[in-house]
């Protein structure tokens, strides 16, 4: 069941990634809401709905089973993407971005429990990692290819690239009833309010599993929302067309490390690989953003190497930190505090980017989480000492 399973993954990820729309979502939603700030938001209802629905969806997970909360979640992404493209005003974007934050939501967590619970089902828990890695990759080709080709379509139109991505989603919809269900691992007897308090006792009480979730929240809440918010700078340095070519090269980057991970973290460790990431990402962001120009986009790229790696060896420390009876609960808990903090970042940057320039506003962005390189460093120490 496994291999079909892991298959199936592998595609359905893909598809996920290929949205011809992404990498130019900013300036798409911009246009249509005639604001940064207002475009911005987008990304950030998109993140408070998901952190809304992160505990219910996750409890139904754990409940119901992991491939219904999948098609769910391919449904409410449909319809999402239906309600972008047809763009008639802002208040399209907001609802086509609730259901997206459902759609993630549903997804949170979840899909993580799926690969996991479809391994153990096989006694291959200890796969988990290289299994993640490879099948994540398949997503990040897929932003890479549907940059190039979104950067070139949008040249000419920005309706073909919505609706030729609401067909990619139709087929990913298609792909999720494919999925085998894995067998459940524990039969929860708790009733709601009981099973979420055992997992806040897990996060209160469990140090290293509380600094992971922190360092996370502010990992994600600033750097994602700079991912998603630098189309709006590279179009001042680079044209349109040639946006997607960063992309392009970011994915493919994150793609090989994603592909990789699994040996690199074997090699030199979870913690050191966060910690190394952190440092080189918050150095090339300084740079590119403080001192703009037309090579920005490229130095912008190279982080890419180190993300694949970097977010799988994060999932893994966290996951050894889970109950298997409450494993996408749990991940949802994590994830609540992150879109909640992408939420906020996301109203800022716009803002800071109105006011001043999205350079400046990027800038900014990286400079706040500066910080988080020493919660990083504390990881590594705390486990240099453990092997000691």
């Amino acid at each position: 069941m496994y291999k079909t399973n892991v298959r199936l993954l592998k595609i359905f990820n893909f598809l996920i990634g290929f949205s011809l729309f992404a990498p130019l979502a900013i300036i798409y939603f911009s246009r249509v809401s005639g604001s940064y700030t207002l475009g911005a938001s987008i990304f950030g209802i998109t993140m408070l709905a998901s952190a809304i629905f992160e505990v219910p969806t996750g409890i139904w997970s754990d409940r119901v089973g992991r491939r219904g909360t999948i098609i769910l979640g391919s449904w409410a992404r449909v319809l999402a993407f239906i309600l972008y493209a047809i763009g008639l005003s802002y208040w399209w974007l907001v609802a086509g971005a609730i259901l997206e934050g459902l759609s993630r939501a549903f997804y949170s967590g979840n899909n993580d429990a799926f690969l996991h619970d479809t391994l153990a089902d096989d006694g291959l828990e200890g796969e988990y990692d290289e299994h993640l890695g490879k099948t994540s990759s398949t997503e990040h080709t897929a932003i890479g290819i549907s940059g190039l080709l979104g950067g070139v379509i949008a040249s000419f139109s920005f309706s073909y690239i919505m609706w030729l991505s609401v067909v990619a989603q139709i087929f990913m919809l298609f792909i999720s009833y494919r999925f085998i269900e894995p067998k459940s691992r524990t039969k929860l007897d708790t009733n709601l309010l009981s099973h979420l308090k055992q997992a806040v006792v897990l996060f209160v009480h469990n140090k290293k599993l509380r600094l992971l979730a922190i360092t996370d929240a502010i990992s994600f809440s600033t750097g994602e929302v700079s991912f998603q918010f630098r189309s709006a700078f590279l179009q001042s340095v680079w044209p349109l067309w040639a946006i997607g070519l960063v992309h392009v090269f970011t994915s493919i980057g994150a793609s090989i490390s994603y592909y990789l991970s699994g040996k690199l973290i074997k090699k030199f460790g979870s913690e050191k690989i966060l910690l190394i990431r952190s440092i080189y990402g918050k150095i090339s962001g300084l740079i590119a953003y403080g001192i703009p120009s037309v090579y920005s986009p490229l130095i912008v790229i190279t982080p890419s190497v180190l993300y694949g790696a970097g977010q799988v060896a994060k999932n893994q420390l966290m996951q050894k930190e889970f109950t298997d009876h409450q494993r996408a609960t749990m991940s949802s808990l994590n994830s609540l505090v992150s879109s909640i903090g992408f939420a906020i970042m996301s109203l800022a940057i716009g803002l800071f980017a109105d006011f001043t320039s999205p350079a400046k506003a990027l800038f900014t962005m990286t400079l706040i989480a500066v910080p988080i390189i020493y919660l990083y460093y504390l990881l590594f120490k705390n486990d240099r000492k453990i092997k000691v």
